[in-house]
C-alpha cells in the first residue's frame, strides 16, 4: 500500500484528498502544527502528526518524511505576512524537498498556482508579491531537483462541490473547485506519466485521470 505524506494535512484541499487516498488504500500521514485539529485529521481517515515544517530543519524534515512513499504539499502561510510567506512556501517547501531527497522518498507533488514562474507578472507593491516569487522559487528548486516531481498549477480556487471534470491544455483563468484539486493530486499519485511534469489546470469538462495522462509534458 502506497505511504501518502500530506503536508499542510488541516487545510481545504487536504482535508479532501485524504479520503480519496484512504478509500483506494494508500495509507495517509497528514502533517498539522495545531494539534486541536488531530482529531478532524483522523475523521479523514489520515493519521494526524504534529510537526511544525515551518521551523524545521531538513534533517528535522527527514524525520517526518522517512518512511513514506510520497510527498503532497499542500500546506501555506495564507499570506498577508510577506516575512512568513517566504518562510513556509519558499524556504520550508525547498527544505521538505532536499529531506525527501536525503530519504529517498522520490514522488513528490507541490500544490503551486496557476501563473507561476519567473514571469509571473505580479508588481512588487501587490500583496500577492511575495507568494508569487516564493511559489517560483520552489517550483524552480523542485524542477532543478532529482525528485520524481509533478508540479500542479490550479486557478483560483472555489469551494463549489467537485466535478471531476478539470481543463489542462486550455485552462483559461482556472476556476476550479478545492475538492477537484484533491481529486487531480489523488490522480497524478496514481499516474506515473505525469512525474516530470507541470499541469496548469481550472474546471473544464475533461475527466481527471484522462486529462492528466493527455497533458503535454
Amino acid at each position: 500500500m502506497p505511504r501518502v505524506l500530506i503536508i499542510g494535512g488541516h487545510g481545504k484541499i487536504a482535508l479532501r484528498l485524504a479520503p480519496l487516498l484512504v478509500e483506494r488504500g494508500d495509507v495517509v500521514t497528514s502533517v498539522i502544527r495545531n494539534p486541536d485539529h488531530a482529531d478532524e485529521v483522523a475523521a479523514t481517515g489520515g493519521v494526524p502528526l504534529v510537526a511544525d515544517v515551518e521551523h524545521l530543519d531538513t534533517a528535522g524534515l527527514g524525520d517526518v518524511v522517512q518512511g513514506h512513499d510520497a510527498v503532497v504539499w499542500s500546506a501555506g502561510a495564507g499570506g498577508g505576512n510577506p516575512a512568513r510567506t517566504y518562510a513556509v512556501d519558499r524556504d520550508a517547501a525547498i527544505r521538505s524537498m532536499d529531506a525527501a531527497n536525503a530519504e529517498g522518498v522520490m514522488r513528490y507533488v507541490m500544490v503551486s498556482y496557476l501563473g507561476a514562474g519567473p514571469g509571473h507578472g505580479v508588481p512588487e507593491d501587490n500583496s500577492f508579491f511575495a507568494y508569487a516569487e516564493a511559489k517560483t522559487a520552489a517550483d524552480e528548486h523542485l524542477r532543478a531537483s532529482t525528485l520524481d516531481y509533478t508540479i500542479l498549477q490550479p486557478g483560483p480556487l472555489t469551494l463549489d462541490e467537485p466535478t471531476g471534470l478539470i481543463e489542462v491544455a486550455n485552462p483559461g483563468r482556472g476556476r476550479v473547485s478545492r475538492a477537484d484539486v484533491a481529486g487531480v493530486i489523488a490522480a497524478v499519485l496514481a499516474d506515473d506519466s505525469t512525474i516530470g511534469r507541470t499541469i496548469p489546470f481550472g474546471n473544464g469538462g475533461t475527466p481527471i485521470a484522462e486529462a492528466v495522462a493527455a497533458a503535454a509534458p
